[in-house]
Formats: structure tokens, sequence, C-alpha cells
């Protein structure tokens, strides 16, 4: 624990604004929806707000049981949570102690491992394959340690890269007996048909979780979900913190999955963000990575030093981005998809930090 640095895992965007002295123009770091969430999941935070006074339904029965019906599945196969971060934490709490082994990828979305290192848990890693996590490579690496857990991200943040969901459904009766696959999906209603993988929810050795933070538009909510076999999801009872989803978040993530065309519609702003993107950085010289994610992330050509150098005077500049944290993905920076705006401001500043940093060593 002592390790553990207190910023982990992120410093947010405020304390930027904070260090710099200013607000940003456009706040394209944190992957954020920058087009919103459906009007009627607002109107629904609206009028659960006139009972906040009371604390939330505790089994989350509504928002549950229409996710059970959209999926397919049992509601008892059906977790919510405090978004995907506070999943990770209870399913830490709930099967990691201190010398158990997880396995990730090296650079992938680090909020498992700071919750693994507090439970005095041993953290496994292998490379990304060419920009990509490698599922083959993590099983195999927790066949070598005895893990407990593999964490994959498929669309994967940092680089936003994705697999087919046939490519992952082939791969998970490989996975060690007494091992559970963590299978992210916080993207994945932005990402193209077929990137879900489809298999049997009481598949004993996954566990997928999913968002309203990035699709949906809900990010300030705090409000996720797991489906798993029942088994598992019944065990988050020991451990969970019963009413720690709010009922205002219940009744807008329950307004937001029921609002189809909104969700429609964002996913079309985001491929129109993901291709202007993609042409700023051809513009400037640079190399927009394919993404099935509202971010794209853009190859310096150059090393981890330019990149963050990067980020640091587009900062200054009034932009917010973030980059990867580990080579040879530090190469990169990584900017949220936004509106018209927000796409203009970047495609001024992005030159100019450039220009500025042609002068200096780095």
């Amino acid at each position: 624990m002592q390790s553990l640095s207190s910023d982990s895992p992120f410093v947010g965007p405020e304390r930027h604004e904070r260090a710099v002295g200013h607000p940003f123009k456009a706040r394209l770091g944190a992957n954020e929806n920058g087009f919103g969430p459906s009007p009627k999941a607002i109107t629904a935070l609206q009028e659960a707000a006139k009972d906040i006074w009371m604390y939330a339904d505790s089994e989350s029965f509504d928002l549950r049981t229409a996710l059970a019906a959209r999926h397919k599945v049992s509601i008892n196969n059906i977790l919510i949570g405090e978004g995907i971060d506070g999943l990770l934490g209870d399913l830490v709490r709930l099967l990691i102690t201190t010398g158990d082994s997880i396995v990730t990828s090296a650079g992938a979305y680090p909020t498992l491992n700071y919750h693994v290192a507090g439970h005095g848990g041993t953290i496994h890693t292998v490379p990304f394959v060419d920009d990509h996590e490698d599922l083959p490579s993590l099983i195999a690496k927790a066949h070598e340690t005895d893990a407990k857990m593999i964490y994959i991200a498929n669309p994967d943040n940092p680089m936003g890269t994705w697999h087919t969901g046939a490519e992952i459904a082939a791969q998970l009766d490989n996975i060690p007996d007494g091992c559970l696959l963590i299978l992210d999906e916080a993207y994945v209603e932005l990402a193209p048909k077929g990137t879900a993988a489809e298999y049997d929810v009481d598949h004993p050795n996954v566990i997928r979780m999913r968002t309203f933070s990035k699709g949906y538009g809900l990010a300030g909510a705090r409000i996720g979900y797991a489906m798993a076999a029942a088994p598992l999801i019944k065990a988050f009872d020991k451990i969970r913190l019963h009413f720690g989803v709010n009922r205002a978040s219940q009744a807008g993530a329950l307004a937001a999955l029921q609002d189809e065309a909104w969700l429609t519609q964002t996913r079309e702003n985001v491929a129109t963000s993901r291709a202007t993107l993609a042409q700023i950085a051809k513009d400037n010289g640079l190399t927009a990575i394919p993404s099935a994610t509202n971010f794209v992330t853009i190859d310096t050509h150059r090393d981890g030093t330019f990149a963050k150098a990067l980020v640091q005077e587009l900062a200054t500049l009034g932009v917010f981005i973030r980059m990867p944290f580990v080579a040879p993905q530090n190469r990169c920076i990584r900017v949220s998809c936004g509106t018209a705006k927000d796409m203009q401001t970047f495609a001024e500043a992005l030159p100019q930090a450039l220009k500025t940093l042609q002068g200096k060593s780095l």
C-alpha cells in the first residue's frame, strides 16, 4: 500500500486546470462523451432529485430488470456498481488476497492494478502486439503464473484498438481453471458490430463489465454493470456497498438505456469526430490509429518524452488531452472525440504546440 501514489490512478482535469491557472477551452483527455446524455436521461435525473432524500433501491431492481431483458439473461446475472472502476474494486476485494496473481497488458487501463496492489496481489504483464492487447498471450501468462484473474479491455484503452467478439470467444475455454477473465467492454456501444463477444453468460471463467459513462454520456453519474454466472454475482452481496449507487443515477441510466435513438445519434457524432481527428493528425504529419472508442490515439512518430511535452504544451494552450504511459505506446497522444467547436480548438492548438516543440531539445 505504501508504494501507491496518492494520485492513483489519474489526476483529474480540474486539478490540471488549477495547475495551469486557467480553465481548458477543450476538455479532451478524460474519455468523456462530450455530446452528452439523452435528454430523457437528464429529465429522469431531475425528477429523481426530488426524492434524493431517500436512499436508493439497494438491489437496483428496475435497472437490472431492463438490462436482463436487453441482454436476454436472468436478473440474477446482473450486478450494478459505481462504474467499472467500482466494480473492479469490489471484484478484487472479493477474490484477491496477499500473494495472489493477476495478468494484464503492460500499459493497459490501470485501475485494476491499483486495487490489486492495495490488496497485496502481484501483477504480471505481457506486451501489446501491434498496439492491440493480445488475449492468447494473457492466457499463456496466466497458466505460467497461476493467476486468479486476467484483464482485457475490448475495445482497448488507451489505444482504441479492438478484436472481434468471435476472436475473444474462441479463447474463453483456454482460460485456466480457477482463473477469471475480466472482459472490460466500456466502449462496446461505440464499436463496430460484432465486437461484443457472444458466449453463455454462465461461463464460470468470465465476467464482463459495461458502463453508462461512455456511449450513454453519464460519466458523472458513476454507474455501470457486470454480467456473470449467478453464483459470482450473488457473492458480491457479501462485500459491495449496497447503497453506493444513488437513486438519481439509477433513474438516469434506465432512461438512457431506453433511448436508442439518442445512442444512435451519439454513435454517428463519435464516428464523425474520429474522422475529423484522423484528418487533423494527418494534416500535422501524425498518424491516427484506427479506433472503436470515443477517443483517437495519435502516433507522434517520436518517443514518450516528446509525447509528454506535447501534452503539456497543449495544456498551456487550453487543450486537455492525455497519453499512454508505457513504452512503446507512450509515443502516442490520446484525444477524446468532441463537438465541432472542440475539434476546431484542437485543430488550431496542435500545430502551435508542435511548432513550439520544434526548437526544443527533447
